[in-house]
């Protein structure tokens, strides 16, 4: 059959079942909806369900949502058959269908276009070792999903795809920078896919759209090659998911040191998986409810922070509010020079390899901003930079030797409306900044320190969307964070609250 053809008959099944055709019932109550990731290996393993009808499955409800939500960047259809014909490893997760996100993640000779217009049709000549422990664990890649322009902001509009949708109410925004991927699983197309964040983009869309999102340990998963390390350690790579166990499962399978690289986490003493169903113990938690920047928090994220703080301590865990004392304004300019002089390199390398000026044709005005700003930069910025973070990261280690854990709101607000934070605003560069920076003034402080984090789905905003409430970790120490997140799941289980069909 030929790529037209099963495409076009996979996204009239879907369409069929959104219409409530007699396909609907089995649409609707099949395996993408009742199980996870690690359901759906085990669906496969015990041959209910092949890999090719799950791919078809998922294909066919990419191509009927998406004209909604708009979460399919790239579509690499052909590849993931192509995977199945040749021979699945027997991994964990062998036949459950998985999306890339298309940013700085490579198959070689498959388009990665970082949301930008300015790679539009790049091929890379490399595959990301990431990609090759992802299928190794038996994942069937079918496509990548969309990102702002280069991962620069909280939400996932671009001039290259247009405007990712919430699920829970399109007008309102995904987050960012991993939006596609959390759209794609709150619409129920498949339970987990691949996220990044370098500054909260797997927390602020696992937050908008009502899903388990962890950011590892700085070094526990790789990102190369051509480069192991992104935005001066700011970024790490990992996954949205529905389940805590998915989380931790495709942790197991993509974790540890990678060719080349110029450091690694803590090797785990056992598998993530094993530590979601442990008791955690009495967790000593300190509670922040007020930003690090003093930026205003609404009272709907406060009151989902303090109910989860009262489910912990039902758990048998000591809360008392109690913060870190950050320099705030330096770690966050520190931060602001190691993204804005690594945009820089980027944009004018790729300049030199395609001919291409930098302007407004190509890239948009906020990533033009920080091409400005990184370029201004020196060496000793960036050495400067650096050293404030790693100064921040010791004063984080040395407050959480009397915690284990940090308990706070995900972000400062209920998923925004589309086009406030986009990288085409109505504001100047500074004053974009200042906006973006007040919607999610918890989440960097993990990645300038390189702790690990996650954001849990356990609130509800007033207008009927998500809220995220974010516990973050001691480096290298996920574990507590997965024991912790398994307890929550069972004591308030999230997996049947979801956006209307």
């Amino acid at each position: 059959m030929d790529m037209t053809r099963r495409e076009a008959m996979a996204g009239a099944t879907a369409l069929a079942g959104l219409a409530g055709t007699a396909r609907a019932a089995a649409l609707s109550s099949g395996p993408l909806d009742t199980h996870d990731a690690m359901g759906l290996a085990d669906l496969v393993r015990r041959k209910q369900v092949s890999a090719t009808e799950l791919l078809d499955a998922a294909i066919g409800r990419a191509e009927a949502l998406n004209p909604r939500f708009n979460f399919l960047a790239q579509k690499h259809y052909d590849y993931g058959h192509a995977a199945i014909a040749k021979g699945l490893p027997q991994g964990p997760f062998s036949g459950v269908p998985w999306l890339l996100k298309d940013l700085n993640t490579y198959i070689a000779g498959l388009a990665t276009e970082n949301g930008s217009r300015f790679f539009r049709g790049y091929k890379p000549d490399v595959t990301s070792e990431l990609v090759r422990r992802i299928e190794a664990a038996g994942f069937v890649i079918f496509g990548k999903t969309t990102v702002p322009e280069l991962g620069l902001t909280g939400t996932t509009e671009n001039k290259l795809t247009g405007d990712t949708r919430n699920p829970w109410n399109p007008a309102h925004i995904t987050g960012g920078s991993s939006g596609g991927a959390a759209a794609a699983v709150a619409a129920g197309v498949l339970p987990a896919a691949h996220a990044t964040d370098g500054g909260g983009s797997i927390r602020i869309p696992a937050s908008c759209c009502g899903l388990f999102g962890l950011k590892p340990s700085r070094g526990r998963v790789p990102m190369g090659p051509p480069r192991t390390e992104g935005w001066g350690g700011l970024s790490v790579h990992h996954a949205i998911t529905r389940s805590v166990r998915d989380s931790a499962a495709i942790l197991d399978a993509t974790q540890g040191p990678e060719p080349g690289g110029r450091y690694a986490a803590p090797t785990p003493a056992e598998s993530f998986l094993s530590q979601v169903g442990k008791a955690p113990g009495r967790l000593r938690i300190a509670l922040m409810l007020n930003a690090p920047s003093g930026a205003p928090v609404d009272p709907d994220c406060i009151e989902a922070t303090r109910r989860a703080a009262r489910l912990c301590e039902t758990l048998g865990h000591h809360v008392e509010e109690a913060a870190p004392k950050l320099d705030v304004a330096a770690i966050g300019a520190a931060s602001f020079v190691l993204v804005g002089a690594s945009v820089a390199a980027d944009m004018l390398d790729r300049a030199k390899a395609t001919g291409i000026a930098i302007g407004p044709d190509v890239l948009e005005p906020i990533t033009l901003g920080f091409v400005g700003y990184g370029q201004k930069t020196t060496g000793m910025d960036f050495a400067r930079a650096n050293n404030t973070l790693q100064t921040a990261a010791i004063i984080m280690a040395q407050f959480m030797a009397q915690y284990d854990v940090i308990l706070s709101p995900t972000l400062a607000a209920p998923p925004l409306e589309l086009g406030r934070i986009n990288l085409t605003p109505d504001v100047d560069f500074m004053a974009w900044g200042q906006r973006t920076a007040a919607f999610s003034p918890f989440t960097q402080i993990a990645n300038m320190t390189g702790q690990p984090a996650m954001s849990v789905p356990l609130g509800m905003a007033k207008n009927g969307l998500p809220v995220g409430v974010m516990f973050m970790g001691r480096y290298g120490d996920e574990a507590t964070l997965f024991r912790l997140a398994g307890q929550l799941e069972k004591a308030a289980p999230w997996k049947d609250r979801r956006p209307a069909p």
